[in-house]
């Protein structure tokens, strides 16, 4: 019987993914959490019993997927046995649906065990920056912006523009969002690189094809209390002006926005999304502290690489993505290979495919 092979292969599947991870130190550590949470004294430090909340549930999230897979399993081992017994078309039909959906759950649930890095809960920091090309770059980082925008709305997480600088006919000259969600920076980090474009230029009277290029940093969100980054006041400049963007409450009409350049670097972050100009710097200091500190760590990553004699490229600048959409239509991510020749969809944010692909890469 079909149905009998797929259940089999389910059953080897649902093994490893209940080997990820110890079950019961995991409820173990979520009762400790509770009974920290039931001292009166919890809310004394807000910073703390904050974490101490976010762990918990990022623990009670992982056990409560697996009990919820674990039950549909089980309900399926009935619903085979009844196959077994009486051979019926329409359960034959119905148990083969419900493998589907179980091998499914399965997949996602071990995606999600693999976003287990240090910062992969964390908020993240998108930015896009249009290489060259004018027009046609910059058209380009507004089409991967929105692609982004409708992925963070697929998944539930909600985005904050920190910074927008609008294109000279069209698009954007770079751009600055903050996607927040449980495991944003886990999934997002994928997107890390530069994405290129080809297809027929709408700015082009001739029709002519075109290439066009733009740069993904994702950085996660990292708690500034937590990070051992000192910012000297004579390694900075800070600018002030006017804030623009995409019209309505982006406009301001005080030089409440802000630019950081931190000297030693060459790094430099903008914020304007608040109407406060000390909001803004607030913001902006938040965000070089995380550029620096994540730049601290890729340098401490490349030191130990280069110890063990690996070759890796750390950073952006690489291609990782192409998006053609003529002579063909084909999205295909050279890192993992894979690809769908549904690019309405991507641009539409459908690019689970793509970051699922990666997370499985790494392993």
């Amino acid at each position: 019987m079909k149905s009998r092979t797929h259940l089999q292969q389910l059953k080897e599947n649902y093994r490893v993914s209940g080997g990820l991870f110890d079950l019961e130190d995991k409820e173990t550590n979520i009762q400790e959490y509770d009974e920290m949470m039931a001292d009166p004294a919890f809310w004394d430090d807000a910073t703390q019993a904050q974490d101490i909340i976010n762990k918990s549930n990022a623990l009670k999230e992982v056990v409560n997927g697996y009990h919820q897979v674990a039950e549909e399993k089980e309900n399926i081992d009935v619903m085979f046995e009844m196959v077994k017994e009486e051979s019926d078309a329409e359960m034959e039909n119905e148990l083969a649906d419900q493998l589907k959906k179980l091998n499914a759950a399965v997949e996602q649930y071990e995606l999600k065990m693999l976003l287990d890095g240090e910062y992969d809960a964390n908020n993240a920091i998108l930015e896009l920056h249009p290489g060259a090309g004018g027009t046609e770059s910059q058209d380009w980082g507004s089409m991967l912006l929105r692609m982004y925008q409708r992925y963070a709305d697929q998944q539930g997480f909600k985005v904050e523009t920190l910074d927008y600088q609008a294109g000279d006919e069209a698009g954007i000259k770079s751009v600055t969002i903050l996607v927040k969600g449980h495991n944003a920076y886990g999934y997002l980090k994928s997107e890390k690189g530069v994405h290129r474009l080809v297809r027929i230029s709408p700015f082009d009277s001739s029709g002519r094809r075109h290439t066009s290029f733009a740069s993904c940093e994702v950085i996660p969100e990292f708690d500034n209390d937590k990070i051992e980054i000192e910012i000297n006041t004579e390694d900075i400049s800070i600018d002030t002006y006017r804030a623009t963007g995409a019209g309505g409450q982006h406009i301001n009409t005080t030089d409440s926005a802000v630019r950081i350049t931190h000297k030693p670097t060459g790094i430099v972050v903008t914020c304007q999304n608040e109407r406060s100009q000390i909001k803004n710097r607030e913001q902006a200091m938040k965000m070089l502290k995380a550029k620096l500190y994540q730049r601290k760590l890729e340098e401490q990553e490349a030191e130990m690489l280069a110890i063990r004699g690996e070759q890796k490229e750390i950073g952006w600048g690489s291609q990782i993505r192409s998006y053609v959409f003529h002579p063909y239509s084909m999205v295909k991510d050279h890192r993992t290979n894979a690809e769908t020749g549904n690019t309405s969809a991507v641009m539409d944010g459908d690019i689970s495919l793509f970051i699922d692909a990666y997370l499985k890469s790494q392993l």
